[in-house]
């Protein structure tokens, strides 16, 4: 027995089954089609309007040519059509993985950096991505990758601060003296590259 969703090659013209291409079908579809236009979803409109193309004679070749895409996208988006109907050609948002904390628990950590690390018991004055993960698994027992700690902190409204270095004999007047004449005489004494 075959399964309804193999990849087996229909021959031409037939990828669509008849249930679906019954005129109150194909009003849906044309439907669907001034809907994804007017919600100015390119994606939805291409797949609606290459289905409709097939069903009204083109071939899968003819389509993918005219539009650029490739021949196994048109077949793919046919054989959505052909299982789910419309809502088969819709656009959809992965909703993702759940979050390992719950937004109290981000809340706390978000309260918790804003304190500072010498307030959550470190000896460092900075946090840094690798601190913050560590006090997370100490907390709440969820370990987290040491790349997704600063996309984190992001979400919850924090950037990354780095120090400006800073020579610690550095005379500050002569510095200042500096970038406020020496520089700015420089800068203008410069002649293009071309003359």
């Amino acid at each position: 027995m075959l399964c309804p969703f193999s990849m087996g090659r229909a021959r031409n013209g037939h990828a669509v089954s008849d249930e679906r291409r019954t005129p109150s079908e194909l009003r849906r579809l044309r439907a669907f089609i001034a809907e994804s236009q007017a919600s100015q979803d390119l994606d939805s409109w291409r797949r609606g309007q290459c289905v409709l193309r097939y069903i009204e004679g083109a071939s899968a070749a003819n389509i993918a040519r005219a539009v650029g895409m490739h021949r196994t996208a048109i077949t793919k988006w046919l054989r959505w059509f052909d299982v789910d109907g419309i809502e088969g050609l819709r656009t959809r948002v992965s909703a993702g993985r759940s979050p390992r904390l719950s937004m109290d628990q981000r809340q706390e950590v978000a309260r918790v950096v804003e304190a500072g690390p010498q307030a959550a018991g470190f000896r460092s004055g900075v946090w840094t991505g690798a601190l913050v993960g560590e006090w997370i698994r100490e907390r709440f027992g969820v370990e987290y990758h040491p790349q997704h700690i600063p996309r984190m902190l992001h979400q919850l409204g924090f950037s990354v601060q780095r120090p400006r270095k800073r020579l610690a004999r550095a005379n500050l007047q002569a510095q200042g003296f500096w970038f406020r004449k020496v520089l700015p005489a420089i800068k203008k004494k410069q002649t293009p590259a071309g003359a």
